[in-house]
């Protein structure tokens, strides 16, 4: 005995059936029509966060970069008033050397700590160079930030606009395509949802269209379009996998 949900699918005509399946595609063409109307916004705002969060990176590390530069020129001038003792140092013992070899040695130390001031001086011009290379790319990237943020700030307006204007009809058309669902059997449903993830522009269910499939446009046999006029069984497209309806049930005359 046929239980109440078999009876149920069994009363479902065909022709019911194939009805179903176009209202769900037609609510789900628009769904994706409103989405074309956003058209590239999401991804643009996305890829603006994107940049956004990458820029705000890089000029951290600008600013550690300096930070390290600066800590290491303070060595530096500490290095040189080190040098600068010894060498007053080295100059008050050399008045008063008592032989040759011992004139000859803190000579060698004055020498020697004139050029580790030389030294130190040199790097802390490299260190003070490099501080204002990177002081002219942190304030590009601080441009570039500021403009970036502008262009974000813009789009995330023109989306919100765009996004509130076509909410409620989304949300109502989602609603109507739900409904729909519910109408048609499930292993029907998901043979359906995998033909319009396959197709490139999310058809699922196409129309005939003078004597040609309304997907791919390939001619269909005299026999297969009276099978698909008499709306007694589901007949798919062979080059596509698409549905096939008749044109009279997507509201469209032949002539």
């Amino acid at each position: 005995m046929a239980t109440k949900k078999q009876k149920t699918e069994q009363e479902v005509s065909v022709e019911d059936k194939l009805d179903s399946l176009y209202k769900l595609q037609s609510y789900l063409s628009e769904i994706d029509r409103i989405k074309i109307l956003r058209g590239e916004l999401p991804l643009e705002v996305a890829d603006l966060d994107d940049e956004i969060a990458g820029l705000g990176t890089r000029i951290n590390n600008f600013e550690l970069d300096i930070k390290q530069l600066e800590e290491d020129t303070k060595l530096q001038k500490g290095k040189i008033e080190t040098s600068k003792t010894k060498i007053e140092k080295y100059n008050k013992q050399l008045d008063n050397v008592r032989n040759s070899k011992e004139f000859d040695h803190l000579s060698k130390e004055v020498e020697f700590e004139t050029l580790e001031v030389a030294l130190s001086e040199k790097r802390i011009r490299e260190f003070g160079e490099q501080i204002a290379d990177i002081k002219v790319q942190k304030d590009e990237a601080n441009s570039i930030l500021k403009d970036k943020s502008s262009d974000l700030e813009h789009k995330k307006k023109e989306l919100d606009d765009i996004v509130s204007e076509t909410k409620a009809k989304e949300e109502k058309i989602r609603e109507k395509a739900k409904k729909t669902e519910a109408t048609i059997e499930a292993r029907l449903l998901t043979a359906f949802k995998r033909i319009r993830k396959n197709a490139r522009n999310g058809l699922a269910v196409v129309p005939i269209q003078r004597g040609a499939c309304g997907g791919c446009f390939n001619k269909i046999p005299p026999q297969k379009q009276m099978d698909i006029k008499l709306r007694k069984k589901i007949i798919v497209c062979e080059y596509c996998g698409r549905i096939m309806i008749d044109p009279e049930i997507a509201g469209i005359s032949e002539n």
